[in-house]
């Protein structure tokens, strides 16, 4: 029994740490914008449509890395720090959710 929480531990602290890096490496990138001035929103559109995709919308959600598709309502969901950003970060986050619709 205390093995198990030993280990419940040790991943909550690999957990903490992979997030904190993550979110250093978002912020990082945030202050550097794209060529184009494209936004997540913009990138994540040009996405579904260049792959026939018309019946999904991109809209903002609240939060911070919220990013993901919804399936039952067709939406992918970007935090507000991607959807209307335009630095390389949000370039990178915004088509993860998009190409998500491109298996189902």
């Amino acid at each position: 029994m205390l093995g198990a929480y030993i280990i419940g531990i040790v991943f909550a602290i690999i957990g903490l740490i992979v997030s904190g890096v993550l979110k250093s490496k978002f912020k990082k990138y945030s202050q550097i914008p794209v060529k184009g001035g494209l936004t997540g929103k913009d990138i994540a559109e040009r996405m579904l449509a260049e792959n026939g995709i018309h019946d999904v919308q991109v809209i903002s959600v609240a939060g911070q890395l919220t990013d993901h598709y919804n399936p039952v309502n067709k939406t992918v969901n970007l935090s507000e720090s991607v959807y209307s950003s335009d630095s390389i970060a949000a370039a990178a986050v915004a088509p993860a959710p998009s190409a998500i619709t491109l298996f189902l």
